[in-house]
C-alpha cells in the first residue's frame, strides 16, 4: 500500500482546455489521471448527439485529442486513467480508445468499461408507478430520450483491482472517478464512511479542473498566469486527508480561499451531501495553507448512504433558437429592447400567416445594461449593448421563420445595429428532469478483456439528519453598536455560485473569522431572497460551515428552468455570486482594517 497517491484532474467539463492532460502527465508527477466531462448540461448535449448518430453520445475529445496525443506517454510513465467520457455510450468510447491504441502499436492496453447506468428500459414501469421529477414534481415526460443513474465508486474500484489501465464510465457522480481510485489504493471498505467522505471531497476538489487552482476566484486580479494556469493535483493519504496543489512552475493560485470556494460549489446542504457511496458532512472541513500553492484538507465526516440513485433523464421539448446583435449609440439599451420586442411581434405575424401557433416561451435581455442586476442596476446611460433574444416553439419550421428575420433590423429599425454573426439555427430543446430509483433496481457492471461481471453495491439505508453543531462564531454582530460603514459584500467575503437544475447554489466565505458574525447577522436567507427576487422565484435556505467560516445559500426556482431549459444568457447561474457580492452590508469600521 502506498503512503500517498497523487491524482491529477485534467478536465472540469467537456470543452475544457486541451492543455490540462499534457501538463499533468509531463509536469505533475502523478499516479492517476482523472477526467470529469459530464455536467448536467453535457448530458443534454450528448443525448442530442446520439439522436443524430447512434454511434456517438460520448466525449469525443477524450479520444481524438487526449488519448491520441498522450497514450504512449501515459503508459510509459505508468499512469492509470479514469474518465467518465463514456457519457451515454461508454462501450463505443472504449472501442474508439482501443482503435487508437492499435493504430499506435499498443494493442494490449487493458481498457475497462463501467455500464449499468442506463435505466431507460425501466421508464414505462416507472411512469406506471407514478415516479415524479425531484425538483418540480412533474410526471415523467413521454418524450424521454435517455435516463442514466449516477453510479458510485465501487465499479471503478473493481475495474482497477482487476488490472485495468484505463477505466471508462458512463454516468457516475463526478467525485467517483477519484474515490474509486482511493478505495482501490488504500483498501477502504464501503463502511469506512469518514474516509469515503474525505475521498469524495478530494474528488470534488478535482472535478471542476482549474476552479480549485484560481479559476473563477473572487479576487481574480491576484491570480497569476492565466494562460498557463495549473491543473489540480491532490496528494491523498490513507486516512483520507489530502493536500491540493498544482504542477510546479504553472500559473494559478492554490489558497484557502480558492479551495474553499470549490468546496462550497454546488453542495446544497453541507451536512447531507448525498452520494451513492456515502452521505457527506462538510460543515467541519478544515483548510490549512501548508506551503506555497498547497492547502491541506481535513475534517469531512461521513455516514451511510441512502437507498436510491439519482437519475438524470433528458427529454425533447420542442425547439429553441438564440439570437444576438449589437446596438451602438445614445439610448442603446432602449433601442435594443424595442428591437427585440419588434422582432417577436413581426415573427408572430408571420406565424399567423403560416398557420403556426405562438412561441411557447420568449426571453429578451439587454447585455451590457446590467439587466441581470434588475432593480440594483447602476449602469446609467449605456452606449453599446448586445441584444439577446431566446425563443422556443413546438415546431422547428416556425423557428426557421424567426431566424430568417434576424438580419432585417440591419436596415429596418434602429441606427447603430450591427454584429449579427450569422443566422442562428434552431435546434431540438433537450431538457432534463431528475428522479430517485432504488439501488436494488440497478446493476452496475464492468467489462474488461472480453469478460463482464456485476458489481455488488450496498443497498444503503434511510438518511437521517446530521448531528447538530454550533454555528456561532463569537458574539453576534449588532448593527449600530459601533461606528459603521456600508460596503459591498465582496469587501467582506469570497463567493462562488453553481447550479443543480433550476437551483442556484451560492457559497460565501468570510475573509476573516472576525467578519463571520456580520455575515450571520446581515446576509440572511430572507435578505438574499429579497436582493435576488428579480431572478429567484422560490425559497432560499441558508446553511453554515463553521469549519472554514462559510455560508451556503440554496435558491430554488432561480435559473428559469436551468440548463437547456433556461432562456437566460446566464443559464447556469455562474454570475449569481457576483450579483450577491454587490449587495451592501454595514460593518464596524475597525473590522475593515
Amino acid at each position: 500500500m502506498k503512503k500517498t497517491v497523487r491524482i491529477g484532474g485534467a478536465s472540469g467539463f467537456w470543452g475544457d482546455s486541451s492543455t490540462g492532460a499534457p501538463q499533468l502527465v509531463r509536469r505533475g508527477n502523478i499516479d492517476y489521471l482523472v477526467f470529469d466531462y459530464l455536467a448536467e448540461l453535457t448530458m443534454s448535449i450528448l443525448a442530442s448527439a446520439r439522436m443524430r448518430k447512434p454511434e456517438l453520445g460520448y466525449a469525443t475529445d477524450f479520444v481524438g485529442v487526449t488519448i491520441k496525443q498522450l497514450l504512449p506517454e501515459i503508459l510509459a510513465r505508468g499512469i492509470r486513467v479514469v474518465s467518465n467520457a463514456g457519457g451515454m455510450n461508454p462501450r463505443a468510447c472504449a472501442e474508439a480508445v482501443a482503435a487508437i491504441a492499435r493504430e499506435q502499436g499498443l494493442p494490449h492496453v487493458r481498457i475497462a468499461v463501467v455500464e449499468g447506468d442506463d435505466v431507460s428500459p425501466l421508464l414505462p414501469q416507472l411512469r406506471a408507478e407514478g415516479v415524479r421529477d425531484l425538483q418540480k414534481g412533474h410526471a415523467l415526460p413521454e418524450t424521454v430520450v435517455s435516463a442514466n443513474a449516477y453510479l458510485g465508486a465501487l465499479p471503478i474500484k473493481d475495474a482497477l483491482q482487476k488490472g485495468a489501465q484505463i477505466v471508462i464510465t458512463g454516468r457516475c457522480v463526478d467525485s467517483a472517478v477519484t474515490l474509486g481510485i482511493l478505495m482501490h489504493e488504500f483498501g477502504w471498505e464501503p463502511s469506512d464512511y469518514d474516509r469515503l467522505a474525505q475521498g469524495s471531497l478530494a474528488g470534488h476538489a478535482l472535478e471542476c479542473g482549474c476552479q480549485v487552482t484560481g479559476g473563477l476566484h473572487t479576487d481574480w486580479e491576484k491570480v497569476p498566469g492565466w494562460a498557463d494556469i495549473g491543473y489540480p493535483v491532490v496528494e491523498c493519504n490513507a486516512d483520507g486527508s489530502f493536500v491540493v496543489g498544482k504542477p510546479a512552475g504553472t500559473g494559478g493560485l492554490v489558497s484557502v480561499a480558492t479551495v474553499g470556494e470549490q468546496v462550497l460549489y454546488e453542495i446544497g446542504d453541507p451536512a447531507s451531501y448525498l452520494l451513492p457511496d456515502v452521505t457527506c458532512d462538510f460543515r467541519q472541513v478544515r483548510l490549512e495553507q501548508c506551503g506555497p500553492d498547497q492547502v491541506r484538507v481535513t475534517g469531512a465526516r461521513g455516514r451511510a448512504p441512502g437507498t436510491a440513485y439519482k437519475v438524470c433523464a433528458t427529454f425533447v421539448d420542442g425547439f429553441r433558437c438564440n439570437a444576438q446583435m449589437t446596438l451602438i449609440g445614445l439610448d442603446a439599451a432602449a433601442k435594443a429592447r424595442r428591437t427585440g420586442e419588434a422582432l417577436l411581434a413581426r415573427t408572430r405575424q408571420l406565424f399567423a400567416s403560416h398557420g403556426f401557433g405562438d412561441f411557447s416561451r420568449t426571453h429578451i435581455e439587454v447585455l451590457g445594461a446590467e439587466t441581470c442586476f434588475g432593480p440594483h442596476s447602476t449602469a446609467g446611460e449605456v452606449r453599446e449593448v448586445v441584444l439577446w433574444v431566446a425563443v422556443m416553439h413546438a415546431e422547428e419550421a416556425a423557428l426557421e421563420l424567426f431566424a430568417r428575420e434576424l438580419a432585417a433590423p440591419a436596415t429596418s429599425w434602429s441606427p447603430g445595429t450591427t454584429g449579427f454573426g450569422g443566422r442562428p439555427r434552431p435546434s431540438a430543446s433537450i431538457r432534463q428532469c431528475a428522479f430517485l430509483l432504488e439501488k436494488s433496481r440497478v446493476v452496475p457492471t464492468v467489462r474488461l478483456d472480453g469478460a463482464q461481471w456485476p458489481v455488488p453495491v450496498p443497498q444503503g439505508c434511510s438518511v437521517g439528519p446530521a448531528d447538530q453543531i454550533s454555528t456561532a462564531s463569537g458574539p453576534l454582530f449588532e448593527s449600530g453598536s459601533t461606528a459603521e460603514v456600508e460596503v459591498p459584500l465582496i469587501r467582506l467575503a469570497y463567493g462562488r455560485s453553481g447550479d443543480k437544475g433550476d437551483i442556484s447554489n451560492i457559497g460565501l466565505i468570510a475573509r476573516t473569522p472576525y467578519i463571520l458574525p456580520v455575515l450571520y447577522a446581515q446576509v440572511t436567507a430572507e435578505r438574499v431572497q429579497t436582493w435576488l427576487a428579480h431572478l429567484v422565484h422560490g425559497p432560499v435556505r441558508r446553511y453554515a460551515l463553521p469549519g472554514f467560516n462559510a455560508l451556503n445559500f440554496v435558491c430554488e426556482s432561480a435559473l428559469d428552468g436551468g440548463g437547456m431549459a433556461s432562456l437566460r444568457n446566464d443559464a447556469l447561474g455562474k454570475g449569481m455570486a457576483q450579483l450577491l457580492l454587490s449587495m451592501p452590508v454595514k460593518v464596524p469600521a475597525h473590522l475593515l482594517a
